[in-house]
């Protein structure tokens, strides 16, 4: 749930399924680690991509149905592990249960604290076939679900039962989305350490398929006017439902390919003229965001300092110019690792 009304990002960009073949999977190895921001095959990887979205929206909605609701959605986002995406434990009844896409062996892993669980194999299959294969799954663990099997913020929102077009997995596209989203999470965790006031986890919005994190700044914000593709308004009501900075991580399938991006809501007057950082951002005006591409920050001196300075810079720019009270909510020392001394209660 991003703020946007109908955004280029939510809308299905063009692709082929003609390469439906396999490739060996390559584990990752000595040569990604030693690449810590490693090449990302934007051009090619539209089908991958249009396929796996559509699968983490199947996965996503398991848990929108079983998880106790909280404010902004906080209850429905997948987050990023050291294997692949995870939902955390997911209630039904007196069992727990967690569905997790592993990207290094390639499979929906399912387990439950009974010690049950089954696998599903990560390859080349329909969106229809993977939904079928997935409801079975959980029907055999006795956990019987029912989500609106429709997709969401997307323009062409195939029903999941009917959708043979979405079918391409490229393991190695697939394993790259992954390490994407797993360096975009540890800069925004490590960005998230210099704010006290209210903030959400840095998770995955299964709906627009990005990375995101938000600042709050503790006043309500107005009506949001909605406009996402086959999400209703009143969606987009309750995610914006206070004043906010939000950042995030979007892996894009066109030119400039993958973008951190920054936005506020409401967006105060003067933001989009704001100075940011570092050289290669700008205020999209299609998006209504800031954007630093990918490639900018990998191509860096210090990738990560490039990622925190523009996070840093926009936050400033929105919550300043929107009036909050930045001496409330920002910490007047960032804490040791691990830390020695409170920082939250410390005056300036």
């Amino acid at each position: 749930m991003t703020d946007r009304a109908v955004n280029p990002r939510d809308v299905e960009q063009p692709h082929s399924n003609a390469a439906l073949g396999t490739e060996p999977i390559r584990t990752i190895g000595a040569e990604d680690s030693d690449e810590a921001w490693p090449e990302l095959p934007w051009t090619e990887w539209a089908p991958t991509i249009t396929t796996l979205h559509m699968w983490l929206q199947i996965v996503g909605k398991v848990r929108m149905a079983l998880a106790p609701p909280l404010n902004h959605w906080w209850h429905v986002p997948l987050y990023v592990s050291s294997r692949g995406l995870t939902t955390s434990p997911i209630p039904y009844g007196r069992r727990h249960f967690q569905l997790d896409f592993d990207f290094l062996d390639h499979r929906l892993d399912v387990t439950d604290d009974g010690g049950r669980s089954f696998s599903m194999p990560l390859e080349p299959k329909s969106v229809a076939r993977f939904y079928r294969e997935f409801m079975d799954g959980l029907r055999s663990l006795g956990i019987d679900v029912r989500i609106y099997a429709k997709p969401v913020e997307v323009a062409n929102a195939i029903p999941f039962e009917s959708d043979e077009q979405h079918a391409t997995y490229d393991p190695n596209q697939a394993r790259l989305v992954w390490r994407g989203l797993l360096l975009a999470d540890r800069v925004m965790k490590d960005f998230q350490t210099g704010f006290v006031g209210k903030a959400s986890p840095v998770h995955l919005f299964w709906g627009s398929f990005d990375l995101a994190a938000s600042r709050y700044s503790g006043q309500p914000a107005p009506l949001h006017p909605g406009g996402a593709p086959n999400c209703p308004t009143w969606v987009m009501e309750e995610a914006y439902s206070r004043e906010e900075t939000s950042m995030g991580w979007w892996p894009s399938t066109q030119p400039p390919g993958p973008v951190f991006y920054a936005y506020a809501y409401p967006e105060p007057e003067g933001f989009r003229s704001a100075l940011v950082g570092p050289a290669g951002a700008y205020f999209d005006a299609q998006f209504g965001e800031f954007v630093l591409p990918y490639d900018v920050v990998r191509r860096a001196a210090d990738p990560d300092a490039a990622a925190h300075e523009f996070f840093q810079s926009t936050y400033e720019a929105g919550a300043s110019l929107g009036g909050w009270d930045r001496a409330t909510l920002e910490p007047a020392v960032l804490p040791d690792r691990p830390p020695k001394r409170p920082w939250t209660t410390l005056r300036r």
